[in-house]
């Protein structure tokens, strides 16, 4: 049995009882990094009495897991596997997805566990009221491709999450203030970590701000959606519209004193 088992994305509690009893009996992990799955493995068997797991660590990744799918895909529904990513829930924003497509298409038995992600707890913590919202994930890093994501993100209506990086937030924020400077954000720094940190404005605002802030550590970055704004026709651009007259008297009914009947019988003589 493959199983995909969220890791914490910050704090070693956040870590599910279900989580450390798949890690116990796992045969094999796949990890997006070795280092960092051993890793959170001795602090499990440190601070919560884990058994540390006989096991053998592959790196998958994605430049090589066509090449791990190859020399290990049969033993993937026969052995005692695991999947993790270095933090967070695995699939999301990394190359868990070509695992669970190739489980797909070979008719493998998979499951995959709930547990920690940054995406829908800062969402929680922005306060927006929407009850839905858009994953971005990372933006591309540069030219065209970005601008057109970042565009796709301020102007599809809805609420959007993005991750970044560090070193590209100033760049992200500045490039959201260019282009709608009143729109809201809500920012959190590090979740679930010590210096786990919120912030809220305007891009503007955060833009000035953020020159000013150690941005060090990892984000995540909602845009508040801005619904677009509808156009009211005019009484005089709906008497011009080429129409049937029965909807454009209850057009023109709203736009005036004088009830449907009327501005058909109107129309009608025209």
């Amino acid at each position: 049995m493959l199983t995909f088992v969220p890791t914490p994305i910050g704090n070693p509690q956040d870590i599910t009882i279900r989580a450390i009893k798949t890690f116990e009996k796992a045969e094999i992990f796949l990890c997006e990094d070795t280092r960092e799955t051993k890793h959170l493995l001795r602090l499990l068997e440190e601070r919560f009495e884990m058994a540390y797991p006989q096991a053998e660590f592959f790196s998958f990744n994605e430049h090589n897991g066509p090449e791990r799918l190859t020399q290990l895909g049969s033993v993937l529904g026969s052995r005692e596997v695991v999947y993790v990513s270095d933090a967070g829930m695995p699939v999301i924003s990394d190359p868990g997805q070509i695992l669970v497509a190739y489980c797909q298409e070979n008719q493998i038995p998979y499951d995959v566990l709930p547990g920690a992600s940054a995406a829908p707890t800062a969402y929680a913590a922005s306060g927006f009221e929407e009850g839905k919202f858009l994953f971005f994930g990372f933006l591309p890093h540069k030219g065209s491709d970005r601008a057109s994501a970042l565009s796709e993100a301020l102007h599809n209506g809805y609420n959007t999450v993005l991750y970044e990086s560090p070193h590209r937030l100033e760049k992200l924020l500045g490039e959201i203030a260019s282009l709608d400077g009143e729109r809201e954000l809500f920012l959190a720094k590090e979740i679930s970590k010590k210096f786990q940190t919120y912030f809220s404005g305007t891009s503007k605002e955060l833009d000035l701000a953020f020159r000013q802030i150690n941005i060090k550590g990892e984000w995540v970055v909602i845009i508040k959606g801005k619904k677009a704004e509808e156009k009211s026709l005019s009484f005089d651009e709906v008497l011009t519209l080429d129409m049937p007259p029965k909807p454009k008297a209850k057009l023109l009914a709203k736009l005036s004193d004088k009830s449907v009947k009327e501005w058909y019988e109107i129309l009608m003589k025209k």
